[in-house]
């Protein structure tokens, strides 16, 4: 049973209590990411993430640490396109600790000039470890082709010539334009006591006054067809098709979900049985959408050699085609329900994923949904949804194709043939 608490400054207070569990799980929610940015900001909300760690007035950055990890718990946090999110996860009996250190961190942070020239260059050497994983990066590249001259294509990391310019005063003006209390949802998950939990969040949260301002709203963004490749001198060609896909809270993505799993979600899917399997031309492959306010998309990844380059493209195109003429059967449509079902039951059983998914869903979407909910729009999938969606969403013609490797220009021209002629 999830409880939602307004406090006085616009801070949310979602929580659901799990009284057999030992643990709990506590996260402080922001309404800023990579969309927030522009292209001479970009990576400042990952950039503050990692200096919420650096130190405050009463801690070091050691001490932050040891504050948590001495009790055997776990403090971390991260960075997405649309939000940032510290977190820590406990035994029951500290959950006073994590909200103070959260807390703590969160208000208290003090951005020292030497941490952030120190952070910079430990950002930078992620930014070439992300260069370096092509598996990871050709990802990136579709993204930024899709949503081309958008904030949502930007990188989270940002690029070493935007964070070249980034200083403690566009850090601090940045913070009081995102870092409001509109923007801001505390999640907890697990095993507390109410009262207890309620109060504390009212005693370190209720007291946060900032600039009255709007929370940030997002412009939907005009999906890009197209190639872009990225030559990498590796031995094996990543590539990653991408098709325009459905927003987040839409309910058809649980049709979309569906779909994935028959497609290319799991290694019983289409694309893993005949591409990997029975054909042998790919080491991994697999498909899945990503679902953002106001727009989505549906990615295909396949990490081959080169030489099978141009066939496996062509066996995902012709996959993609028996799709859209042939539908799926009803024995792959119960099957691919049942999957998600236990699936989304398994994640119930994690404090840490109950509380992402509170967390996220309050943060973005305004509303959250119970299991039973959930499992009810599992269950309305059929014949029909599935029908639409994939005649919405598997639209050949307009795709976006990312490529890293030793891709030629002939070879890439062979490519497009495949994909736009």
């Amino acid at each position: 049973m999830y409880n939602k608490l307004t406090l006085d400054n616009g801070v949310r207070l979602v929580y659901e209590k799990i009284p057999y569990l030992r643990s709990v799980a506590v996260g402080v929610w922001i309404r800023t990411g990579s969309r927030n940015e522009n292209e001479f900001n970009n990576g400042i909300s990952h950039f503050i993430e990692h200096m919420l760690f650096k130190g405050t007035e009463s801690m070091s950055a050691k001490e932050i640490a040891e504050s948590i990890e001495s009790i055997g718990g776990q403090l971390n946090a991260f960075t997405a396109k649309e939000c940032t999110c510290l977190y820590a996860m406990t035994l029951d009996e500290h959950l006073g600790t994590s909200l103070k250190v959260l807390a703590d961190i969160f208000f208290n942070s003090k951005f020292d000039k030497e941490d952030i020239e120190k952070e910079r260059d430990v950002i930078f050497e992620e930014i070439s470890l992300y260069e370096d994983t092509p598996d990871d990066l050709v990802h990136d590249v579709l993204t930024r082709l899709a949503w081309k001259n958008s904030s949502l294509g930007m990188p989270v990391l940002g690029t070493k010539k935007s964070l070249s310019g980034i200083d403690r005063q566009s850090i601090m003006r940045y913070l009081s334009l995102n870092y409001i209390p509109a923007n801001t949802v505390v999640s907890v998950a697990g095993n507390f006591d109410e009262i207890y939990l309620t109060e504390t969040a009212e005693k370190l949260f209720g007291g946060w006054e900032a600039k009255k301002k709007e929370p940030f709203e997002d412009a939907a963004q005009t999906f890009s067809k197209g190639m872009k490749v990225k030559v990498k001198d590796i031995e094996q060609v990543h590539a990653c098709i991408g098709l325009d896909g459905i927003e987040q809270g839409d309910d058809r993505l649980y049709s979309l979900a569906a779909v994935n799993n028959i497609f290319g979600g799991n290694m019983s899917s289409r694309l893993f049985q005949k591409i990997r399997e029975e054909k042998g031309l790919v080491y991994s492959i697999f498909s899945y959408p990503s679902a953002y306010v106001k727009n989505g998309l549906f990615t295909i990844y396949a990490g081959m050699n080169p030489y099978n380059l141009k066939t496996v493209i062509s066996m995902i195109i012709h996959e993609i085609r028996l799709l859209l003429e042939n539908g799926i059967a009803g024995e792959e449509l119960d099957k691919a329900k049942e999957q998600l079902k236990g699936n989304f039951i398994l994640g119930l059983e994690s404090t840490s994923s109950r509380m992402n998914s509170i967390g996220k869903s309050e943060l973005l979407l305004g509303h959250i949904k119970t299991p039973d909910e959930v499992l009810g729009k599992i269950d309305a999938v059929n014949m029909d949804s599935i029908r639409e969606t994939t005649e919405n969403i598997f639209k050949t013609k307009e795709i976006a194709v990312a490529l890293v490797g030793k891709v030629d220009k002939l070879m890439g021209e062979d490519i497009d043939k495949i994909l736009f002629s």
